[in-house]
């Protein structure tokens, strides 16, 4: 994985609440198990027509949104536990997914993936929504090291939660395996001094 830099982008508001796994990535598209190309499948139902053809009125499909943050309604990532579904919203090119609420699992897959989701208030996910109404160029700025989110339309900030293992291995961009590697020299010495 890349480390995770501070991170100052416009969004791709998605203002919609209970967005499950399946509507994330359908489940026709389970079938591989390679992380690749699952971006194109992202929101696939709701992001094309049955011919192929995107939907004119799906936010993906909509030329004056884009940037590597995803700002979606309460309860993002319920139902399964495909990680497939971290590998979509990855592989499309979001590094940060902002929700006043996740699922758990989903939380976690998206941590193991390299994807920051950030817990905010409802007040504040409404504020977001609203800039970025008014401004579709309008940008976020989420810094890990100091677990604060900025609306830069406003000014206003708000600190997030994130688990102290998570966010060491998000900074140095190291998965669990590379973290275990990491420590090879102290497991050595612990296994010598038992």
């Amino acid at each position: 994985m890349e480390k995770f830099k501070t991170i100052i982008s416009s969004v791709v508001p998605l203002p919609i609440e209970n967005v499950d796994t399946d509507q994330i990535i359908p489940a026709r598209f389970l079938k591989a198990t390679d992380k690749n190309g699952f971006g194109d499948n992202l929101f696939a139902d709701w992001r094309y027509n049955k011919d192929g053809s995107p939907k004119q009125d799906f936010v993906l499909n909509n030329p004056k949104y884009s940037g590597e943050i995803l700002v979606a309604g309460k309860n993002f990532g319920s139902g399964s536990s495909r990680e497939h579904a971290a590998w979509a919203v990855a592989g499309y090119g979001f590094k940060v997914v902002v929700s006043s609420f996740f699922a758990d699992i989903f939380r976690n897959n998206a941590l193991n993936n390299g994807i920051l989701p950030v817990v905010v208030s409802p007040g504040f996910l409404a504020e977001i929504f609203e800039a970025v109404d008014a401004n579709p160029g309008n940008t976020l700025t989420v810094n890990l090291e100091e677990q604060k989110i900025t609306n830069n339309a406003t000014g206003k900030s708000e600190t997030f939660e994130i688990n102290s293992y998570k966010k060491e291995c998000l900074l140095k961009g190291l998965d669990d395996i590379d973290y275990l590697l990491s420590k090879k020299d102290l497991i050595e010495a612990y296994e010598k001094n038992k």
